[in-house]
């Protein structure tokens, strides 16, 4: 076991274990990753050829309630030449002892304060030795037989992004829906409205990227705390990628209350700001075409403002002029707060 370091590493890839060799199931635990796994791999080709080795992250903090179901999820994929890193940023509601009970298998793990999931994530891209690489945030999984079916299907492309089939589920690992992406080049990533927003987007569990090509661009971008994925993609794009879709069921997101996707303002402003940066990055497109695109994305955000805005109460609902409607809030939070008195009886 490595923990507790924070070094350029000669990482050990893993044979996946199986079932019978991980620690039991919790009680009550059935079906995928509890009680079921992968099929296996041959370790070549049928033109002999290695299988490419692949690098996967998990990213974690205080994702105690989920983060066994993302580690076996991963060991359990049946691949010959996987590497797994989990940089945990100093959980302390018992995510430790979890990863501690799968160290034998993991090729890193460390539990320290960091700057953010970006941070981590790139550390583990620059730790790795994988072809090809990807992130599984720790309340996500990967599917049965993801990286088997996916890993049929990659021709050691040094600039193919595969991207396969994302299900969602809920906290309790229930099946909620299924999605597949539609983005095929850069222009169709920042049309948000036309293309991202309608149907069109990468769900991030689903993608299996080229780890040095998306070093080369420079991995994450720290300051990007929200579309640090969509930015990646981006800049795949901008840099010559192309996009493969495999039709393989890969990422499983999991959908909960504590998530920072909830924050759809938020997840929206982010997101726009993002597309605009992009499509002035983008010298390809015709002066025409990003006119066109920008315009399009400030009158989305004009209009996403306005639609969130009439759900955040009903006085906004209605109509009434935002300044007034701050002001009742205000007032009405003021009257609630509970008020002291000085033994005078004036308040303070």
């Amino acid at each position: 076991m490595r923990d507790n370091r924070d070094l350029q590493l000669d990482a050990k890839s893993m044979i996946c274990p199986r079932l019978a060799e991980l620690p039991s199931s919790p009680s009550g635990k059935t079906g995928w990753p509890w009680t079921e796994e992968s099929r296996r791999l041959e370790d070549t080709a049928s033109d002999g050829q290695s299988r490419p080795r692949i690098s996967v992250i998990t990213p974690s903090f205080n994702q105690g309630r989920f983060i066994e179901e993302t580690i076996r999820s991963i060991l359990l994929q049946g691949y010959p030449d996987l590497e797994y890193f989990i940089l945990d940023g100093g959980s302390m509601d018992g995510s430790v002892e979890i990863i501690k009970k799968y160290s034998s298998w993991l090729s890193y793990w460390v539990s320290k304060p960091d700057d953010g999931q970006s941070d981590a994530i790139n550390r583990g891209l620059r730790m790795g030795t994988g072809s090809f690489a990807t992130w599984i945030n720790s309340d996500d999984m990967l599917c049965r037989n993801a990286l088997i079916e996916q890993g049929n299907r990659i021709e050691l492309h040094s600039n193919a992004v595969y991207v396969g089939i994302c299900s969602y589920i809920d906290e309790n690992s229930k099946m909620l829906s299924v999605h597949q992406g539609k983005v095929h080049s850069l222009e169709d990533l920042v049309c948000v409205r036309s293309v991202w927003r309608s149907g069109g987007y990468i769900v991030q569990p689903e993608v299996l990227f080229p780890r040095e090509f998306a070093l080369s661009v420079g991995g994450l971008n720290p300051d990007n705390d929200r579309t640090m994925d969509y930015e990646l993609w981006g800049k795949l794009f901008l840099a010559g990628a192309t996009f493969h879709y495999t039709d393989v069921h890969v990422g499983m997101f999991r959908e909960h209350e504590n998530q920072k996707t909830h924050d759809m303002f938020g997840q929206t402003r982010s997101l726009i700001d993002t597309a605009r940066k992009l499509a002035l990055r983008a010298d390809y497109l015709s002066e025409v075409t990003r006119h066109e695109i920008i315009d399009d994305l400030d009158r989305y955000a004009i209009e996403y403002e306005k639609n969130h805005w009439k759900t955040s109460g009903r006085l906004a609902k209605v109509g009434l002029p935002r300044p007034l409607v701050l002001w009742l809030r205000h007032l009405r939070e003021f009257v609630r707060k509970p008020t002291r008195f000085t033994a005078g009886g004036e308040p303070l």
